[in-house]
């Protein structure tokens, strides 16, 4: 049987010149990054690997393995946890523990999340890993399985420690995997208050006073860190992420992260590409009771880009043939390839959109006399 490698490009797209792009935002954070929430791809950045102090934004890891345990069942928020001296005499932001007192898992959730208290952080960490340097080498140790690259933890909030260290790039991975993994619990995030001993405190995240569909996550604040946000937002089912740091006063930190994010959805746009079992092409069917089949995508393709790289992107569909019947519906034949400049490419399985039947006998030996005499259609 005759086979062919076929390299077809079909798809291109172009915009006007003048289109927005990336590059063109400047922004006063040393350190900054936007990511798509769904695929974790990074659309822009500004010294995105340098792991620099994270002030409590790091409590999101604490606040992650927390977040492991009640969805595996092996807590509960009703379950309690003992407050030691070390974490009752800590400074900083404060839940307002009380000393010895049982606290509930899923007050203490709220304590860390809304009102950032490095007291139930030490209460979380003692309650999971007996001490907090215990809990810190736990977390470090999950932080490598989860493929935060450039993450040192010396302890669970965030608390001043020259080796204590993450990337904007790992805060916006924690960010994303707390979203996805966690939708149960996500939504405390959002939450705007919290009263523990009757204390009422507000959350600290600016964006979500400041931001239509703002939901999360997490402000930071040391001298040496300065001051940073992980923000979360969702609008029109596209979700993105972005994380800055070093900025000088927390006014600074709240007008820049609304530009950020305003900026980010206004020049970032979700696109789709295809729909699952939409036709594409035709593929060439080897001795099969129809000459060609449908390829159809076998899902729906989305793609968050700027203007600029849609003007560069290309979409190529790569398969091998004759496919040879007999082919059944839904069965992979051929692969689309989708490049989008500084992106990894998409690959899309492309799927037979029907059944084709394999040529009785005499068939066969027609076909095969005209592909040696014809070739190939």
């Amino acid at each position: 049987m005759p086979r062919f490698v076929y390299l077809l490009i079909f798809l291109t797209f172009g915009l006007s010149a003048g289109a927005a792009r990336a590059a063109d935002f400047e922004t006063n954070a040393t350190h900054a990054i936007i990511i798509e929430a769904e695929s974790g791809r990074v659309l822009y950045g500004k010294q995105i690997d340098d792991p620099i102090p994270t002030a409590s934004m790091s409590k999101m890891v604490t606040v992650y393995m927390l977040m492991e345990e009640l969805a595996k069942g092996t807590l509960t928020e009703d379950d309690t946890f003992t407050v030691s001296e070390k974490a009752w005499r800590k400074g900083g932001s404060k839940m307002f523990v009380e000393l010895g007192k049982q606290i509930r898992v899923g007050d203490l959730l709220r304590g860390i999340v809304v009102q950032s208290g490095n007291d139930a952080s030490i209460v979380v960490a003692e309650g999971l890993a007996g001490t907090e340097e215990a809990f810190a080498e736990k977390m470090n140790e999950r932080a490598r399985e989860l493929g935060l690259t450039d993450t040192l933890l010396k302890n669970a909030t965030g608390w001043p420690d020259p080796e204590h260290r993450m990337s904007v790039h790992d805060l916006a991975r924690i960010a994303r995997l707390t979203i996805l993994n966690f939708p149960q619990y996500y939504p405390i995030y959002a939450e705007k208050s919290f009263t523990y001993h009757d204390i009422k405190q507000g959350n600290r995240n600016p964006v979500l006073y400041k931001f239509a569909g703002a939901d999360g996550l997490k402000t930071g604040h040391t001298e040496e860190a300065g001051y940073g946000l992980t923000a979360s937002a969702e609008r029109d089912g596209h979700r993105l992420i972005a994380v800055i740091a070093g900025l000088e006063s927390s006014r600074v930190r709240a007008t820049e992260s609304v530009r950020l994010l305003q900026w980010a959805f206004r020049t970032f746009r979700n696109h789709r590409l295809l729909s699952e079992g939409e036709v594409l092409d035709k593929a060439e069917v080897w001795l099969g009771e129809s000459t060609h089949v449908p390829l159809v995508a076998g899902e729906d393709v989305n793609f968050t880009m700027d203007a600029e790289s849609r003007k560069g992107m290309t979409a190529h569909l790569v398969y091998e043939g004759p496919v040879p019947a007999p082919i059944r519906k839904g069965e992979k034949i051929a692969e689309l390839v989708i490049r989008v400049p500084d992106a990894d490419p998409l690959r899309v399985p492309m799927l037979a959109g029907a059944d084709v039947g394999k040529l009785g006998i005499t068939g066969r030996i027609a076909a095969a006399l005209g592909y040696l005499i014809f070739g190939g259609s």
